[in-house]
Formats: C-alpha cells, sequence, structure tokens
C-alpha cells in the first residue's frame, strides 16, 4: 500500500450562483483573511454593473475579521454557527473530495495544486447547478 508521509494542504475558495451554476474559484496555499479579501476581488470582479452577489458564508475566522474587505457588490449573509448543512456548496466539497482528491497520494505540492485544478475543471455548470441549487437559495426551482 502506498503511504504519503507529511502533509501539505490547498484552499480552495468558491462561490457558485445556483441558477445558472457559473462559478469562480480561487486556489491557494493558505486559507486566512488577505486571502479571503483576493477572492472577494476576484468574485465582485466578475458581477457585471447591476450585479449584487450575496454570499453565504460560516463564520470562521478569516470570514468575520476586522481586515476582510467585502466589496460593495456583494454581501455576506453568515450562517448559524456549526451548521455545514445550510451551507450549499459543502455538498460540492464532499463531492471533490470523495471523487477526486480523498485516498491519494501526491508526487509534489505541484502534484497537489494539479488535482485541486483539473478536479474543479471536470465541474460543469450542471452538475453545480445540481449540487447547490436548494429551496431556500433558489425557489425560482420548486414552482
Amino acid at each position: 500500500m502506498v503511504k504519503q508521509l507529511g502533509r501539505e494542504w490547498s484552499y480552495l475558495y468558491a462561490a457558485v450562483e445556483p441558477l445558472t451554476g457559473q462559478s469562480v474559484a480561487l486556489q491557494a496555499s493558505d486559507v486566512n483573511t488577505e486571502t479571503m479579501n483576493v477572492f472577494l476581488g476576484m468574485l465582485s470582479g466578475t458581477l457585471g454593473p447591476l450585479d449584487h452577489a450575496v454570499l453565504l458564508m460560516d463564520q470562521a475566522g478569516w470570514h468575520k475579521s476586522r481586515r476582510l474587505h467585502t466589496p460593495d457588490n456583494v454581501t455576506v449573509l453568515y450562517l448559524p454557527p456549526y451548521s455545514p448543512e445550510l451551507n450549499p456548496v459543502e455538498r460540492l466539497w464532499g463531492r471533490l473530495r470523495r471523487r477526486y482528491l480523498s485516498n491519494r497520494t501526491y508526487a509534489d505540492y505541484d502534484d497537489l495544486l494539479a488535482a485541486g485544478a483539473q478536479a474543479w475543471r471536470a465541474l460543469t455548470p450542471e452538475l453545480l447547478r445540481s449540487l447547490c441549487a436548494c429551496p431556500f437559495t433558489t425557489p425560482e426551482l420548486e414552482r
């Protein structure tokens, strides 16, 4: 059996528009407020001049830091503590881990990053929509 000695981490920041499956993502080596600010800037930059995003987030420290700079065209809606089941993107994380990333070894950090990027590219808008749409984010789909 192959064994991975040592650990290195890669983190994926992502937002999915549940009606269309459009998304924006950032893969990074750190999980912190500075990287979250970069991601929020990326998300803001994908929006049209009349668009506004509502981003569901848990209450992780880097999500609530005083140093977090939320763009004017993004509103953060914090979920109650200890309620990952209310965050539709958690289903996406689970799928990525199950199908692409868990129980594997990687030659080096670049190999890990490549696996993360390949996993993200395998997600179609249709799949993202089916994973992230739920009645409280997309009531239009319930009609």
